[in-house]
């Protein structure tokens, strides 16, 4: 009888430790599983675009940037450069890996048309002139452009085309 009571005593004392953690346990589990298949099938969907990026962009008139200028443009993510020839509007993508490549106003020049300012990519050491033009790293290939035009005084660019480049030549840049 003595057995009985301690049997009794324990089953009024509601759930044990073991049981606790035991569900503790498969509870934590649970929810592990449900996070990767949730994360699983979002990532299995493109994201919305919030940029330009494939749109025609103004970026104001030509007389707003002096020769030797690099400006960013987030809106559509890429660089108007001002040369000598005219004007540039680069992607900020390294041609090498596509790393995000910034233009620094610090470093010293890798063109003659001022004495600081390159792009340098993060990534892999590439390095960029005002041009776009690969002066050192891996990257085989010229910064990639996109085509700009002119309506009345002001420049816009087109997103929406990419044009890959080998070399630099004159008729790249637009002049105005």
């Amino acid at each position: 009888m003595a057995t009985q009571n301690s049997n009794s005593s324990k089953e009024e004392k509601g759930i044990t430790r073991r049981n606790f953690l035991r569900a503790g346990i498969w509870t934590t589990l649970a929810v592990l599983a449900v996070e990767t298949v949730g994360a699983t099938i979002a990532s299995m969907w493109p994201k919305a675009q919030s940029s330009a990026a494939g749109a025609k962009v103004r970026v104001g008139k030509a007389t707003g940037f002096p020769i030797g200028s690099v400006t960013f443009f987030p809106e559509g993510k890429f660089f108007l450069a001002h040369v000598d020839s005219g004007f540039l509007a680069m992607s900020h993508v390294c041609t090498h890996l596509g790393c995000i490549v910034p233009w620094v106003a610090d470093e010293k020049s890798e063109d003659k048309l001022a004495e600081k300012g390159r792009f340098n990519c993060p990534c892999h050491g590439g390095i960029y002139d005002r041009y776009g033009l690969v002066k050192a790293g891996p990257p085989l290939r010229p910064l990639d452009l996109y085509p700009i035009t002119l309506n009345g005084d002001q420049l816009v660019v087109d997103t929406g085309i990419l044009i890959r480049r080998q070399v630099y030549e004159e008729s790249q840049a637009v002049k105005v």
